[in-house]
């Protein structure tokens, strides 16, 4: 039997026959890793501890604590659910139950309507499955083995996907005792790990996410191998609940979105102060760095998109309108917009770096159901920036806006893990293209001794990137902030300095986003702090609470003072004891509750609640606003 190699995370390699089991290489490494492994990543792929290894591969096990082993966990607990369903909802349709962020779904076609309470019975029923400990087995058939197999059972959703796979590819099957499904895996090797199980909610979904094609009913759950795992993931739901910005935008009156613009949030004055000052310390951090600003329109002819690539890339996310009977689209990105500001001159390598901010309004035509507040939205501000560089320049630009990046990550108080993604299928440009921009990002990110883990097959169409994902006050994580490398732009549309030997060479160009994209950036806010902006970002910093109504003019003298200084500052003034009008600031989130009654009359005094922290004593008019003032210059 031929033999291969398998080289492990530490570089050591191991030879073994080929047709080797992950579960084998595991035990082989450590009975140890192999009792906790779930499987393994091997040549970029993940693999159950059942499946075999057939080449020379790169291998690493994973645990649970693994993306990858969450994958295999997740999907197992998918299959095992539909078991369930299959048990105890006889006629059921199966279409697809796969992985995702934070546990699995499962999509069903059935005239019962799911309740709350099946969800329990399905629990109940996963558990004893877990329990029987099934093995899954792993088949292959021949395509119109595969189609005859589900058009007698009457799986039509099984044979949609079929007759959609390219014809040459082998159609996989996975067996958990009597469930049979078309699956690419991984999976566990058996069902007994799944110990802590969580039935979370119903959903319609339409097949193949098309308005036009059947509702069916969604299933979501989440499982994990301890219940004290488990009952921590529901304590972080509970608290996300809270959290919910859609709740919190209402209730503090900072945004909401209406049925005649779904997609499209309306700012209300509250939140117009938070974006302002979003807005606000975005330029004045950018200017400090060298940067200029830009405005770009929003609609631009159909032939910029056809040059640019995002037609053919983009197309059924734009939307498009006729004018003076040419075509247009509005804008989805805004780099084609800087690019033809660079366009208008001629430039000299003494110029470059050139660095162009914009917070630009582009639109994308998202699907009804994928829509969620301010996280997903059909209009969005970007804070896009565009470097036209030197390649000599490239990493030291990146370095910069690394640090620029941490430096405001670190005000809302954001930790944060890096990724490096590279090069997808439908990609611009050739491969040394490619290799020299990714090495670009990857040496950068070396010499800032940034960890960063690899997303292979994840970057733009026209470039790598280094993407940020935030980790907000409750362990969540967030993709934000990008710097994406560009050797097409400068291509597709011939740009161009004149270099010192008096010729004409290409820039490069680096794109980048630190916020992502305002509205959605605000929408993590309001979860990251549950409403409980710091004082510089909130909408009221302070509120004047007068114990009665013969205290109100010293109330307007103070708020008077305060508002001269530019500190936002409003007045309860109705005729309710003060504990209610204390309750109702808290409510409202104002950092600063300022009680003024005859004591304070007389010394020119206010007694400070803290919205936090409770009583913090009287203070001097003076004294008060100076702390006020230092907390938003220092962005506390």
């Amino acid at each position: 039997m031929s033999k291969i190699k398998i080289t492990l995370p530490d570089n050591s390699v191991k030879e073994y026959d080929k047709g080797v089991t992950v579960e084998k290489v595991a035990k082989d490494i450590s009975t140890g890793l192999a009792r906790v492994a779930l499987g393994a990543v091997v040549n970029g792929d993940i693999k159950g501890m059942q499946e075999t290894i057939e080449e020379d591969a790169e291998l690493r096990i994973v645990k649970f604590e693994d993306k990858e082993g969450k994958e295999i966990f997740w999907h197992t607990s998918a299959h095992i659910m539909a078991l369930a369903v299959q048990r105890l909802f006889p006629g059921v349709k199966f279409a697809i139950g796969p992985a995702i962020e934070n546990g699995f779904y499962y999509d069903f076609d059935t005239e019962h309507r799911f309740t709350p309470e099946d969800l329990e019975k399905i629990e109940k029923e996963m558990a004893k499955i877990a329990k029987e400990g099934h093995v899954l087995e792993r088949s292959v058939m021949p395509r119109d083995e595969a189609l005859k197999y589900f058009k007698e059972k009457g799986e039509e959703y099984k044979v949609d996907l079929i007759e959609n796979f390219p014809e040459d590819e082998e159609i996989s099957f996975y067996r958990l005792g009597e469930f049979m499904d078309l699956c690419a895996g991984p999976h566990l090797y058996d069902t007994k790990k799944v110990k802590a199980i969580k039935l979370l909610s119903i959903a319609g979904a339409y097949w193949r996410g098309d308005e036009n094609n059947k509702m069916l009913q969604r299933i979501y759950g989440t499982t994990y191998e301890k219940k004290k795992d488990l009952e921590e993931y529901i304590r972080r739901l509970e608290e996300a609940k809270k959290r919910d910005h859609r709740k919190l935008g209402k209730e503090l009156e900072l945004f909401t979105i209406h049925e005649e613009g779904p997609g499209f949030p309306f700012f209300h004055p509250n939140g117009m102060i938070v974006r302002n000052e979003l807005e606000d310390f975005w330029k004045k951090e950018h200017i400090k760095r060298g940067y200029g600003e830009l405005k770009t329109p929003m609609i631009l002819s159909e032939e910029l998109w056809h040059r640019s690539g995002h037609w053919d890339h983009y197309k059924e996310n734009m939307y498009l309108t006729e004018i003076d009977e040419n075509n247009y689209a509005i804008k989805p990105m805004n780099c084609p917009g800087s690019i033809l500001v660079y366009k208008s001159k001629m430039y000299s390598y003494r110029d470059l770096p050139l660095r162009w901010g914009e917070l630009g309004l582009v639109h994308r035509h998202e699907l009804s159901g994928a829509l969620h507040g301010l996280m997903r939205v059909r209009s969005f501000t970007q804070d896009d920036a565009h470097i036209y560089a030197l390649p000599s320049q490239v990493k030291s630009e990146i370095m910069e806006i690394i640090d620029i990046a941490d430096y405001i990550y670190d005000i809302f108080g954001f930790k944060y893990h890096v990724e490096l993604s590279t090069r997808p299928e439908n990609s611009m440009g050739t491969e040394e293209q490619w290799d020299i921009a990714t090495n670009g990002l990857r040496e950068a990110l070396e010499e800032k001794d940034i960890e960063y883990v690899v997303n292979e097959g994840d970057g733009a169409f026209y470039g790598p990137k280094i993407d940020y994902h935030l980790e907000d006050a409750i362990g969540r994580t967030w993709q934000c902030g990008t710097i994406q490398l560009d050797f097409q732009m400068p291509e597709r549309f011939d740009l161009t300095y004149i270099d010192k030997d008096n010729e004409r060479k290409r820039p490069v160009m680096i794109h980048r986003t630190i916020l992502g994209s305002i509205e959605r950036f605000m929408g993590i806010l309001i979860e990251h702090y549950a409403g409980r902006f710091p004082v510089w970002l909130a909408p009221v910093q302070a509120t004047i609470l007068p114990i009665s109504d013969k205290f109100n003019d010293y109330g307007y003298e103070i708020k008077k003072e305060l508002e001269k200084e530019g500190i936002r500052v409003s007045i309860d003034d109705r005729a309710e004891k003060v504990g209610y009008k204390i309750r109702e600031a808290r409510l409202k989130r104002i950092p600063y509750m300022l009680i003024v009654g005859e004591k304070e009359v007389e010394g020119r005094l206010v007694s400070v609640n803290k919205r936090d922290e409770g009583d913090i004593g009287q203070f001097k008019l003076d004294e008060f606003k100076n702390r006020v003032l230092e907390e938003v210059e220092d962005k506390k």
